[in-house]
């Protein structure tokens, strides 16, 4: 990544008097306007004010890798991770019936093999631990890798990869899908059941389930904008949008002419019902996401499409999350996640739940 300099305020355009002299801008001429310093340090900086802020409920337990302040009973463990500059995923998802730990990697990259199984020996408690990602090369690579450095610590380890993108890969290769905002629905699940005291078998399996209930689409109006890069990821043109877009500055599918709320929400849901089985008389949940740069008052207005759009084929909504769950830096643009639904795993998403991200 890029490196930057401090320059003094006067260099990046007349200030008022009293601002000179009041401290510096990490903000070289030409590049992105971000409240960084180094851009080198910003992720174990954010980590060290995260954990301050919120200490009641985290703590930096090991260099990137955030566990929860308190322990609690003993239970089967949940540790989860990916790249930084999603937040509030992931660590935001640490905390009681969710997550016991998370690992933290650089901007859009996933963690060390040793970050992650760090995270592994800290969130072990001798019950097993489902490690839970979303599904990406890296991802599953660094998590392979650290399942095989724990292998003679006796802990065992139940890998799932998240592939709720309708987008990044036909029905048929569903397991070449990526992971984006259905690993918070999988988290949930995944955290409530192991909450509960159930064993590692079932914590899997419902993590699995979930997993596979769950598909979503995204649409972006706008680029990431990278700490200390000089250009946004990509341009996209006046009046269009990118459908299927990634949370990693993946391409989408197609460019299509940017629409109304109404006509955006019911394209997204349409794509993932065609994508499942969703009869009439279903229960689902709706989650719409946030990807850093859309304001609620947009969120909500897709969120009413998509339920007037399950509504008219005789498909309720259970459960309902609207905001930024896991971001791209200021992207522009949300993502609508659609999971079926039994009394099972509605059961699961309605258990209590505590973490900087969620109070239910």
């Amino acid at each position: 990544m890029a490196g930057s300099q401090d320059c003094c305020l006067d260099s990046v355009g007349e200030i008022s008097g009293e601002l000179k002299g009041a401290g510096s801008l990490s903000q070289v001429p030409g590049t992105i306007k971000k409240l960084i310093n180094d851009p080198v340090d910003v992720v174990d900086e954010f980590l060290e004010a995260f954990v301050s802020a919120h200490g009641d409920i985290v703590s930096m337990k090991v260099p990137r890798v955030v566990g929860r302040a308190h322990r609690g009973r003993r239970k089967v463990g949940l540790t989860i991770g990916g790249g930084s500059g999603h937040e509030p995923a992931m660590v935001g998802y640490v905390g009681v019936g969710l997550a016991d730990t998370a690992a933290a990697g650089n901007i859009f990259a996933a963690p060390s093999p040793d970050i992650i199984a760090d995270s592994i020996r800290l969130a072990n408690q001798g019950m097993g631990v489902v490690l839970a990602y979303g599904n990406y090369m890296g991802d599953i690579l660094n998590c392979r890798l650290a399942i095989q450095s724990v292998a003679a610590e006796d802990i065992e380890v139940r890998s799932v990869f998240v592939s709720d993108d309708v987008a990044s890969a036909p029905k048929e290769d569903r397991d070449k899908r990526r992971g984006i905002a259905g690993d918070i629905i999988v988290f949930k699940v995944a955290g409530a059941a192991a909450e509960r005291g159930l064993l590692l078998d079932e914590v899997e399996r419902l993590a699995k389930k979930a997993s596979a209930q769950t598909r979503s689409i995204g649409v972006a109006l706008s680029s990431p904008e990278l700490p200390g890069a000089s250009v946004p990821t990509f341009e996209s043109p006046p009046g269009v949008m990118e459908v299927g877009l990634g949370v990693h500055e993946e391409p989408g599918i197609s460019r299509e002419p940017l629409g109304s709320a109404n006509s955006v929400g019911r394209l997204m849901a349409e794509r993932i019902l065609a994508d499942g089985d969703y009869p009439s008389g279903s229960q689902v949940s709706v989650l719409v996401n946030g990807l850093g740069a859309t304001p609620p008052l947009e969120q909500y207005l897709i969120y009413r499409a998509v339920r007037e759009f399950l509504a008219e084929r005789g498909i309720s909504v259970a459960r309902s999350y609207v905001g930024e769950f896991i971001t791209s830096l200021q992207m522009a643009g949300l993502s609508v996640t659609i999971t079926l639904l039994d009394e099972e795993l509605l059961g699961l998403l309605n258990d209590p739940a505590q973490s900087v991200r969620f109070v239910e």
